[in-house]
């Protein structure tokens, strides 16, 4: 169901016990947040788990996510960010800002050990008027996580965070953080089209390959 179009939709959820999306909802029963298995186990379909990529190469691609997404929106103008897309109620500054925040909520959630779905519905501050200062935003976003992860030992990606959604490794939670990162940048570069703004630079797909980003933009 769509959320964003179906005004019922999120009562529905509600009543089945999940708080927001993603969830997957079949005969009365639902399975709340990104868990492939369980969904098969819903659904009754075999499940064969894909390969995560390491640990260190998540962490490369995040970094080259939030790089090319701090330079595109550094091109975008002040009124086209408070445009709102119709596939979803959301302007372009909080998407662009929304990149940028749920990549650090995942060292906060580390660091805490775990992650409220609050981080997620927060908006870009006042301040953040323009592309220049969600971009610069999004610098020290990235020179923050940077610090983080070159401290950090392999091992700390088995702890497990308590996500608003179920309890997840640290590497099942870097996983879903790049390709949320990255699925956002698709969508910005899709906006960025339709504004007729030129990206510095193409979109980097090959950063996607071996992410399980839905197939769909929105």
């Amino acid at each position: 169901m769509n959320v964003d179009e179906e005004r019922t939709a999120n009562d529905e959820l509600r009543r089945l016990g999940v708080p927001r999306v993603p969830a997957v909802a079949l005969d009365g029963r639902a399975v709340h947040g990104w868990n492939p298995p369980a969904y098969a186990a819903l659904l009754g379909v075999k499940y064969a788990p894909v390969a995560k990529l390491a640990p260190a190469e998540l962490v490369k691609r995040l970094d080259t996510i939030l790089g090319t997404a701090e330079a595109l929106v550094r091109r975008f103008p002040e009124a086209a960010l408070d445009s709102i897309p119709p596939e979803r109620e959301r302007t372009i500054r909080d998407l662009a800002f929304h990149v940028f925040r749920l990549s650090l909520a995942f060292i906060d959630a580390m660091d805490r050990g775990s992650l409220p779905e609050g981080w997620f519905t927060e908006t870009a501050p006042p301040e953040m008027r323009d592309g220049i200062a969600i971009a610069s935003y999004g610098a020290l976003v990235r020179g923050r996580i940077g610090g983080w992860f070159e401290g950090t030992e392999v091992g700390e990606y088995e702890r497990v965070v308590d996500v608003y959604y179920g309890p997840q490794s640290g590497h099942e939670l870097l996983e879903r953080t790049t390709w949320h990162a990255g699925q956002h940048l698709r969508q910005l570069y899709l906006l960025a089209e339709r504004l007729r703004i030129t990206p510095p630079s193409p979109l980097p797909v090959e950063t996607f390959r071996g992410l399980p980003l839905p197939e769909a933009m929105w």
